[in-house]
């Protein structure tokens, strides 16, 4: 128990420290010895966690999923959950340097050989099927197409994100996440359920970092 309790912290040490290595200087301008030297262990120690540095950054693309269940309502997800999973993500963004790598990892990677779309399609499927439980229900307009309007979420907000990360290191990125899902709503919402939503998010949302 002892061992596997210090190879989890020798473990998380490594993601932590490749994390920090690879939000300031991308996948490319990342090394090995970088990630080693910033986690503060060696290159046996990460060698028996990760096999490369491609296996260390999915790790940490994958943990951008890894707060979902806080904020998804499994028995009825819908509009809500979409716009609860988008203000999670600002949060994470600002204060999780794990999920702001992972980020970084997936444009990063997507804008240099174009083949990374496995978290896109991930948050499409996943804002999609909110979306189609929510039209089944009627707090969606008919004749919206759940699969479009996701994409338009997922398009919409990446790009949301890297403007205000260059604007204002991310600070405004809740406000205009608000401000987003406040636009999206009356388009794809009856004007006679738009009362229930909450583009702030609701308090249920609130996840700590």
């Amino acid at each position: 128990m002892v061992r596997q309790e210090r190879a989890e912290v020798t473990r998380a040490a490594i993601l932590d420290g490749a994390a920090r290595a690879f939000d300031a200087e991308g996948y490319h301008g990342t090394t090995l010895g970088d990630i080693v030297k910033e986690a503060g262990v060696t290159k046996g120690a990460l060698y028996f966690h990760f096999a490369s540095k491609e296996e260390l950054a999915q790790a940490l693309i994958d943990e951008q999923f890894s707060a979902l269940d806080s904020v998804t309502n499994p028995e009825e997800p819908g509009v809500q959950s979409v716009i609860d999973i988008l203000h999670m993500m600002a949060r994470q963004l600002v204060g999780n340097v794990r999920v702001r790598a992972g980020i970084r990892l997936v444009v990063d990677q997507s804008s240099k050989t174009g083949i990374v779309s496995e978290p896109y399609t991930r948050w499409i499927g996943l804002f999609r099927d909110c979306l189609a439980q929510a039209q089944d229900r009627g707090d969606m307009k008919p004749d919206v197409d759940p699969e479009g309007v996701a994409r338009l979420i997922v398009g919409s907000w990446t790009g949301l994100q890297l403007s205000s990360q260059v604007l204002t290191g991310r600070k405004d990125l809740g406000e205009q996440t608000t401000l987003m899902c406040r636009t999206l709503l009356p388009g794809i919402v009856p004007s006679r359920r738009l009362g229930r939503f909450r583009p702030e998010g609701s308090a249920g949302s609130a996840v700590v970092a």
